[in-house]
């Protein structure tokens, strides 16, 4: 190993798991990962794996090259090319990344490069030549950029395959045939005679005539070496019995299947390709080629001695179970039968008829990892199904109760796949769980679609992003980040996100800034935000609250649902609080992490009692205030015997829709940029580009979405940068509120981080931001104006409140002796009213917005010696007319004062 590279993983293993202290050429005493005991260690020479000591109890296995990728990903920068070595690069991947000896494959490679014209980035590659074909050669600097592409390959290599330079393979007496080139070196460093088909679907038919031709009397065996899983395993089977009916003598060997897929490259890196690892190689590759289940049993019995076992053939599962008693039996007649007959013969004809094996499953459940929600305490194993039939495999969970009890199981497999039936009984089951969940992989997981702040990592349904990685989801349906492994257990949203970053534009921004203009572009920033809202609370403590409103008509559904295709979902705008529960409205709220919850039409206006545009159903914005910095959404208790409660945060960013602006409480209003649409930039053109953002999908337009968040180092900079200094120049505007200041400073850095993602303009940027600054501006003074029930209600008063049909010119409704004060009892306002025949908000509406009132401002409720009702009885004779001395009354200082 390098020394600068054994220099930095060293540092990284004592940083995170305390491993320094150096016995008898070990590095020990380290803190695993999976049981937290201080029994982790690896070699302190060749720090390639690390172990757990714990064998039974934990038995931790983890690979440098899966913790540390960044340090394996840019060989280029860390080795650059010179003039003496024009390997650097190669030589280093080649020794450090796949542990070579470079003494030994000196001359077999060169380094060279590689570039994608489409995405415009290049690689070096380390080449090797195939002899009158062409090359292969493996991309080494940051594969994952080039998507599934990890190697290139020139010329026609069907029928032929790579061997070593120099090596006479008519010499040998056996050759391994791996799948890929590294294979093949790594059997060769372990004393094998090896060569690479290069893909396991190319049968070296080619090749085989020309060995054939060059050794006729006495052909080399053949051993197909192909990587597991259904692809290798499939062709392994077929070029094994193809190569028999040539005529060559062929087996096959396997490499370890479990938890770790593992090829020989692997398994030469964690040094487990000696004699004992190729024995086992051999039996496996056995297995493999068994033609019937009797035949894989009893090699499988012969090895381990068991009596009954479970074990599949063919995508089934059976049992096998030996009658001890009958084997000795059995055995002792054929002896006295035939006396002379060899021991071995013996054994193998007692045990064909002292067995049985029973079909118990007709198709192959695959374990593959655990899953569990820490939080509510729920957990589950997931499953691969695999069917003998040509039908696809089947994924699903199985959780504790239905895996430990036969029915449940029965059921739950049927349920998953059709026609997957569980035939054995309650105890063969039992042996099989116990197989299948021992040391299992655990796959972390969050319970919404988006961000999670606790991995720093971007996880939706088909990929996960972490800095500027994108990674696809794998083909056991969870996002691997180096050690991290972890999936998203919502089902509810549905994305189609674009990965091709490098697309030529499609036009759509320069139609999105036809149609809307500068609050297009400032409703295109309020997106962009909304992507990194998580990590702007974090560091900030807020994100605003966004209104987008406008008259029908005025365009906002193509806006928000063209928005929504920018982060990959199709035909959708928003939901309507109003229609759902409470239950599904809080769970709508908490199922997405930076990303948009869009409230649509949460007022409902209705003219019928002649109070045109006053809401007839009202939603509660008071009751969101806490999301503006990322509050509990709810809170409900874990089902358990302790008082553990369960409290789903607001990760999203939210924004409201609707025809009518909101009104709420000034805090409310205050944590809102208000954003109205109309249909001034409405045109013959504009109406054209508005039918093609419509005609549009999300997997066309969703590049946006990773060109966004692949960003998120530059993003935050500019966050952390450029907000206060927008603050300071709205304020130099003329905005003294510091929440409206920070507000429209944060979407004013997100239109600048637009650059980043779309071809936006610095004119149309500066467009935006200046737009920004007048809505700032507009909000402040509005937030100024009492809330329109509110007016109402003082005009309402003051008009009523002069017309003294007695004559006496004194105040109608001011029940108080005070000149400071105003006391207003609401029933007897609305009586007045209603005498004169004046409309006034119910009063259910005045208790809720009378308390907001600024001028008069709001004082209390409370009882109060009512002025009117004492010169009524003053005035009045008959007793039984006499009013109440004290009267409830809502109180508010008198503007007199």
């Amino acid at each position: 190993m390098d020394s600068r590279l054994h220099a930095d993983i060293t540092a990284r293993l004592d940083r995170d798991f305390e491993l320094s202290k150096i016995e008898n050429g070990w590095l020990r005493k380290g803190k695993c990962p999976n049981c937290g005991k201080k029994e982790l260690y690896t070699h302190a020479e060749h720090p390639w794996v690390l172990r757990c000591g714990r064998l039974d109890k934990c038995s931790y296995e983890g690979h440098v090259k899966d913790l540390y990728s960044e340090l394996f990903e840019s060989w280029s920068d860390r080795y650059p090319k010179a003039p003496d070595n024009p390997n650097a690069a190669a030589d280093a991947y080649l020794r450090d990344s796949r542990g070579f000896d470079l003494e030994k494959i000196k001359g077999w490679y060169s380094q060279e490069s590689y570039w994608d014209g489409k995405q415009q980035i290049g690689s070096a590659t380390v080449r090797f030549a195939l002899p009158g074909v062409g090359y292969w050669e493996r991309i080494i600097d940051r594969p994952q950029r080039f998507g599934k592409r990890k190697a290139t390959f020139s010329g026609h290599y069907g029928g032929t395959w790579w061997s070593a330079p120099g090596a006479d393979l008519t010499q040998a007496d056996e050759i391994w045939i791996t799948e890929g080139v590294f294979d093949a070196i790594a059997l060769i460093h372990a004393g094998q005679v090896a060569v690479s088909a290069l893909t396991c679907s190319n049968y070296p038919s080619a090749a085989l005539e020309a060995l054939a031709t060059a050794r006729p009397l006495s052909r080399p065996r053949l051993v197909f070496a192909f990587d597991a899983g259904h692809a290798g395993e499939g062709f392994t089977r077929k070029f094994v019995d193809r190569a028999i009916a040539e005529g060559w003598e062929a087996s096959a060997a396997q490499p370890p299947t479990g938890r770790s897929k593992l090829d020989w490259n692997d398994l030469w890196m964690r040094r487990e390709l000696g004699a004992e690892q190729i024995k086992e190689a051999r039996y496996r590759g056995a297995l493999l080629l068994a033609k019937s289940p009797g035949e894989k049993a009893t090699l499988m019995y012969s090895k381990h001695g068991w009596a009954t076992f479970a074990f599949d053939f063919e995508r089934r599962m059976y049992w096998w179970k030996l009658d001890i008693d009958k084997l000795t039996k059995v055995k002792q007649e054929l002896a006295e039968a035939d006396p002379d007959r060899d021991e071995a013969e013996l054994r193998e004809e007692a045990l064909k008829q002292s067995n049985s094996v029973t079909e118990i499953c007709n198709c192959q459940p695959v374990p593959l990892y655990y899953l569990k929600n820490e939080v509510t305490d729920e957990a589950w194993y997931y499953f691969r199904v695999d069917f003998p039939h040509d039908g696809a495999s089947v994924k699903n969970t199985f959780s504790a109760g239905q895996l430990t009890a036969a029915a449940e199981f029965k059921k739950r497999l049927l349920h998953s796949g059709a026609g997957a039936m569980w035939k054995g009984t309650a105890g063969q089951l039992d042996n099989l769980v116990s197989r299948w969940t021992y040391n299992i992989k655990t796959v972390a997981t969050i319970d919404y679609v988006g961000y999670s702040l606790e991995h720093k990592a971007y996880v939706y349904p088909t990929l996960g992003v972490q800095g500027d990685r994108v990674v696809p989801m794998n083909d056991e349906d969870y996002i691997e980040f180096g050690k991290l492994a972890i999936k998203t257990l919502s089902k509810s949203m549905k994305l189609d996100i674009d990965t091709d970053t490098k697309a030529p534009d499609n036009g759509w921004f320069d139609r999105l800034y036809l149609c809307f203009g500068p609050k297009g572009v400032v409703a295109l920033a309020v997106w962009m935000g909304a992507l990194f809202a998580e990590q702007v609370r974090h560091r900030f403590e807020s994100f605003p609250f966004v209104e987008i409103v406008g008259e029908p008509g005025s365009g906002k559904t193509t806006l928000l649902e063209t928005l929504w295709k920018l982060v990959g979902r199709n035909g959708y705008e928003g939901f309507d609080p109003m229609k759902g529960s409470q239950v599904g409205f809080m769970r709508t709220m908490a199922q997405v992490s930076n990303l948009p919850v869009v409230l649509i039409e949460s007022d409902r206006e209705d003219d019928s009692d002649g109070s045109k545009g006053r809401p007839k159903q009202a939603f509660h914005w008071d009751s969101l205030k806490s999301l503006y910095n990322g509050g509990s959404l709810r809170t409900t208790g874990v089902k358990s015997s302790g008082n553990d409660t369960y409290d789903p945060q607001f990760r999203a960013a939210l924004v409201i829709a609707q025809n009518a602006p909101v009104q709420a409480s000034l805090p409310i209003m205050e944590r809102i940029v208000h954003l109205r649409f109309d249909k001034s930039r409405q045109s013959e053109a504009g109406r054209e580009a508005a039918l093609q953002l419509g005609r549009m999908s999300a997997g066309e337009v969703s590049a946006f979405l990773l060109r966004a968040i692949t960003r998120e180092a530059q993003v935050m900079d500019m966050v952390e940068e450029r907000t206060r200094t927008y603050e300071r120049r709205i304020a130099e505007a003329g905005s003294k509120n510091q929440r409206i200041q920070k507000n429209h400073a944060q979407i004013m850095v997100f239109v600048d981080a637009l650059s980043l993602a779309c071809p936006i303009t610095t004119t149309q940027q500066d467009e935006a931001k200046a737009l920004l600054i007048n809505l700032a501006l507009e909000r402040e003074q509005a937030l100024q104006r009492e809330h329109p029930i509110v007016e109402a209600f003082w005009e309402a008063f003051h008009y009523l409140d002069n017309t003294d049909d007695e004559g006496f010119g004194e105040s109608r409704l001011n029940h108080s002796r005070s000149p400071d004060w105003i006391a207003i009892n609401l029933n007897h306002f609305v009586q007045v009213a209603a005498e004169k025949r004046q409309q006034v908000p119910p009063i259910a509406d005045l208790k809720r917005y009378l308390k907001t009132s600024r001028s008069p401002r709001f004082k209390d409720v409370c009882s109060v010696n009512s002025a009117i009702n004492g010169r009524h009885n003053a005035r009045c004779g008959a007793k039984e007319d006499m009013r109440p001395q004290t009267v409830k009354c809502w109180v508010f200082e008198s503007t007199k004062r």
